[in-house]
């Protein structure tokens, strides 16, 4: 399974003309966080259904709710070690909405966003 968080074009966001992809995760990455997900999704009454390969589905979510899951999703791509990511999980799952903001600006509107990243992972894992 593969989840993408996708923001749309509003009208509080003139600038934006078109989708643009935030963030994406898939494979081994995602399987270790998919029950943390799906139960955030369900929260949110959305219910994804089993897809058959090549099939997609489009929900409309609520910001905080991408702003959460765009950051993890950010964040853990790279990532090998699994205690690691469980970190970072943990750390992204407790921040305010506005620190996880800051975090995602940072992370999409830099000229070197892995840098921002990094980062963040260094601060997530070493504070625990």
């Amino acid at each position: 399974m593969q989840l993408e968080i996708w923001q749309l074009p509003a009208r509080a966001t003139p600038h934006i003309t078109h989708p643009i992809r935030l963030a994406g995760l898939k494979g081994r990455n995602f399987a270790l966080i998919e029950h943390r997900v799906l139960r955030r999704l369900k929260k949110a009454d959305m219910v994804i259904a089993a897809l058959k390969p090549q099939e997609s589905e489009v929900h409309p979510i609520d910001e905080n709710l991408a702003l959460i899951l765009g950051l993890i999703f950010r964040v853990l791509a790279p990532m090998r070690n699994r205690d690691k990511m469980l970190a970072c999980v943990e750390g992204i799952e407790v921040m305010s909405r506005e620190e996880a903001a800051y975090w995602l600006g940072m992370a999409m509107h830099r000229k070197k966003p892995r840098r921002v990243l990094a980062a963040l992972r260094i601060l997530l894992t070493e504070a625990g």
